[in-house]
């Protein structure tokens, strides 16, 4: 029987209030993230990881008891695709920026001795601070251990079937219950984690992806012409971000008075961003301010379908392609220059240097 390692990407998050800066100093050290020259960019994120750890111990991983529920949502996952896939299987779960990483992964998938590889992200939208970053360090790790096997990559999946169904049944049950409480029809936010602007003008698919999605999942909605808009969390620093902000959509709902319901569409586990930024601050916010009703849609996490779309894409990877969207060719207008495929279409063997 043929033997397929499946390893799905994710971030990762501090397991304990001790990892909090060292799992920040590795996020701020990426240079997908911070873009300047190795000794500038570790200085900034040293001095970031530390001031941030300080305050994020006792506020947003504070909320959570001092660690991210992001590592055990990615393992219920896996162990639901595992399932599906059945015989001849193996998920195997690899964070980017905390345990278990990359190298630690390899490292099993070499010892279980597959016939393939397939590279799952978690990250539904495409984006070099993502996958490509994740993609880059797992073949570096590979490298290093001498994991040499025919290996696909499954860059994105912004329209997948089970991804959008998944998604548009969390959203109506949300949006019935927005309805049945005020009385008003509520309007839908899609938010999405922000990028700084001049990631995505130098060639980053990601807004436009994340777009994608959205439109999507309002196509296959039950209710006619939904109120509905696209927005962006988690803006930080003083650079120009993607807009409009998540904040700035209350605001607007506030005015208009609508309530809201909101979907992440862009993450697929509950973690910080949801369950802090989105439950808490979010609805706080949207309190003080007067939005006549908020309700958080949660993420499409172990639904039937969600898994079950991850596991055709599973199925379907081709290891002769190499990396492919779960359409089988680029979905990316001609002027995103970093589209996955473009990127490592051509990579034979290691493609850590892209």
């Amino acid at each position: 029987m043929k033997k397929t390692a499946v390893v799905l990407f994710n971030l990762g998050g501090p397991d304990s209030k001790e990892s909090i800066e060292p799992f920040l100093l590795n996020f701020f050290t990426d240079k997908n993230i911070i873009r300047l020259p190795y000794p500038l960019r570790w200085f900034i994120a040293k001095m970031i990881a530390r001031r941030r750890s300080k305050r994020e111990a006792g506020s947003s991983y504070g909320e959570l008891g001092g660690k991210s529920p992001l590592l055990q949502n990615t393992q219920e996952q896996a162990s639901a695709l595992e399932t599906l896939l059945g015989d001849g299987h193996k998920v195997f779960v690899c964070m980017r920026y905390w345990h278990p990483m990359a190298e630690e992964v390899a490292a099993q998938v070499k010892a279980w001795q597959p016939d393939e590889i397939v590279l799952l992200p978690l990250y539904p939208q495409y984006s070099t601070t993502t996958t490509r970053s994740s993609f880059q360090t797992w073949n570096a790790a590979c490298a290093k251990h001498g994991l040499v096997k025919p290996t696909s990559l499954v860059c994105c999946y912004p329209s997948d079937n089970g991804f959008l169904k998944a998604s548009a049944a969390n959203i109506k049950e949300a949006y019935d219950k927005a309805l049945l409480e005020t009385g008003i029809l509520p309007r839908i936010l899609f938010s999405a984690h922000g990028l700084p602007k001049n990631i995505v003008d130098e060639g980053d698919p990601y807004q436009w992806q994340c777009e994608k999605t959205a439109n999507d999942i309002v196509a296959i909605l039950p209710m006619q012409n939904p109120d509905w808009q696209i927005c962006y969390q988690s803006r930080v620093g003083p650079q120009k971000w993607i807009g409009p902000s998540t904040e700035d959509a209350l605001h607007k709902a506030a005015k208009d008075g609508v309530p809201v319901v909101i979907f992440p569409h862009a993450f697929t586990q509950e973690h910080v961003e949801t369950l802090v930024e989105i439950e808490l601050e979010y609805r706080e916010l949207a309190a003080h301010i007067g939005v006549p009703g908020f309700y958080r849609v949660p993420t499409v996490g172990v639904h039937p379908d969600f898994i079950r779309g991850l596991a055709d894409m599973a199925r379907g990877a081709n290891p002769q392609k190499h990396i492919a969207p779960n359409t089988g060719s680029a979905i990316c207008p001609a002027n995103f220059k970093f589209c996955a495929v473009k990127q490592f279409s051509n990579c034979k063997g290691s493609c850590a240097h892209v």
